[in-house]
């Protein structure tokens, strides 16, 4: 029987080594002749993915697959620039990566070892097919955002190349841009601040690069969800997609005490079904006075039921994570959390997958981060967008698009690095949190016919799983 094996080099940071391990375990659960060796990169300031790799020792068969911890590096101050840091960071794990893998292929020397088949990358770390061409096998990426995205990546590097196109000159404009993977014409102003700012476009183009010299590029997404951006890709001239998602981790959060998650869920048993909007922004997301102050204001004047995760941001021009607020009465109106103890609870860290899985919960103020936005559809609850950094303008205007949430903002953004950013006033949140929490509405029939969807595609005969067994096919006609 022949076997492979895959060495996964996921991203630093939780959220995406959280979607690679699931993918692992789809993996691992449906062909017995795969075995994967992560190699795990931890940033400094990151104290959750060993808490993380820990909890999943029962999770999967003996000796199928293993965690391998890279040495850690700190970094030379934290207001380097995040996009430079992050380059040089990957460039100084490649000689680990090299010797680790050595050691990998040294060991599966015997007749009955399996075989090393390829490296499997995270859409951030592609340039780690450098060492993936040293041992001689091809690199596939596993892209933990959506099918539109990498379609957009891909063209706007294209039209580079061929037409000349400079995609800094849509940053602030008006202009509509027709792009294969969308249905529709994409504002520029959603654009990835990476294609449209000067600073990066060197990024961006060799980040796209490696993408189209890539093997195959594995999609967190499912064809029921991005049915025209994946039929998109057929006789396109890019590499083979396969969307296998939605690839989520639904055993719930490790980072807390269950006394949290209890507290929270025991709340929610006591408010009407569909009545809460949950209010959370993800790994990075923190407002600071000024912003607090006006979701505070939106949240009384609507008079909806509501569960907030607030925190609060790193300090201006560090790359820290955001951290739990002492005294929320020093940072909210005052007299606020009197006068809205009957309908709401305030919270730090939230168990997002317990919460968005409640009956109480009828809609999700998000800023809209891939696993958030899939995380939702799953659950079938309805979004109101707030996007903050990356690529979450553009997943806002997908879901938009899609029928699926109402908006609260679509263009927003953040500048970590920046000693003040733009205040979203009340009177939007207002009004994107009552759009939301209609009973009844188009967005919660489209977003619960979804969420069947969802789960079916995964199941035998759907199409996700169809894509999942073609990429183990391909993998084991490598060896």
């Amino acid at each position: 029987m022949k076997r492979a094996e895959l060495v996964f080099v996921p991203a630093p940071g939780i959220s995406h080594l959280v979607s690679t391990v699931e993918f692992a375990k789809l993996l691992i659960n449906r062909d017995e002749r795969l075995s994967i060796t992560f190699l795990v990169m931890k940033l400094p300031f990151d104290t959750k993915v060993d808490a993380y790799t820990q909890s999943l020792t029962s999770s999967f068969a003996a000796g199928r697959v293993r965690f391998i911890d890279l040495p850690i590096h700190k970094p030379d101050g934290d207001k380097t620039h995040p996009r430079s840091f992050f380059t040089t960071f990957i460039e100084n794990k490649k000689p680990h990566v090299r010797e680790e893998v050595s050691k990998l292929t040294e060991s599966n020397s015997g007749p009955d070892s399996p075989r090393l088949a390829a490296f499997v990358v995270d859409m951030f770390c592609t340039t780690m097919s450098e060492v993936a061409n040293e041992f001689g096998v091809p690199t596939f990426v596993f892209f933990t955002s959506g099918a539109a995205f990498l379609g957009l990546v891909l063209h706007i590097n294209t039209l580079r190349e061929r037409d000349n196109v400079d995609s800094t000159e849509f940053k602030d404009s008006d202009t509509e841009l027709e792009i294969p993977s969308f249905a529709n014409p994409v504002p520029a102003k959603v654009l990835p601040s990476l294609i449209t700012e000067k600073e990066g476009i060197s990024f961006a183009v060799n980040y796209a690069k490696s993408l189209k010299a890539a093997k195959g590029i594995i999609v967190n997404s499912f064809e029921e969800l991005e049915s025209h951006a994946i039929q998109s890709f057929s006789d396109s001239g890019y590499p083979i997609i396969y969307p296998v998602g939605p690839v989520l981790s639904l055993k719930g959060d490790y980072e807390s005490g269950s006394h949290v998650k209890d507290d929270v869920i025991k709340w929610l048993d006591d408010q009407p079904e569909s009545s809460v909007v949950f209010l959370c922004f993800g790994s990075r997301g923190g407002f600071d006075g000024d912003q607090v102050k006006e979701i505070a204001r939106a949240l009384e004047e609507s008079g909806v039921r509501f569960l907030w995760a607030l925190r609060k941001p790193p300090p201006k021009g560090t790359m820290g994570a955001p951290t739990v607020y002492d005294n929320l009465e020093e940072i909210l109106p005052e007299g606020f959390l009197d006068r809205t103890a009957q309908i709401g609870k305030i919270i730090g860290w939230a168990p997002q997958v317990e919460i968005l899985a409640h009956t109480a919960v009828g809609g999700f103020v998000s800023h809209c981060g891939w696993n958030s936005t899939l995380e939702s559809i799953y659950f079938g609850v309805p979004i109101a967008t707030w996007p903050l950094y990356a690529e979450q303008q553009l997943n806002a205007f997908l879901i938009l698009e899609l029928g699926l949430g109402v908006e609260i903002a679509m263009d927003f953004r953040v500048d970590f690095m920046s000693e003040r950013n733009v205040v979203l006033g009340a009177e939007k949140i207002v009004k994107g949190i009552k759009d939301l929490m209609v009973e009844e509405s188009e967005i919660r029939k489209k977003s619960k016919e979804m969420s069947e969807k969802s789960r079916s595609t995964l199941a035998q005969g759907g199409c996700s799983y169809s894509y999942l067994g073609k990429f183990i096919d391909d993998i084991l006609c490598l060896i």
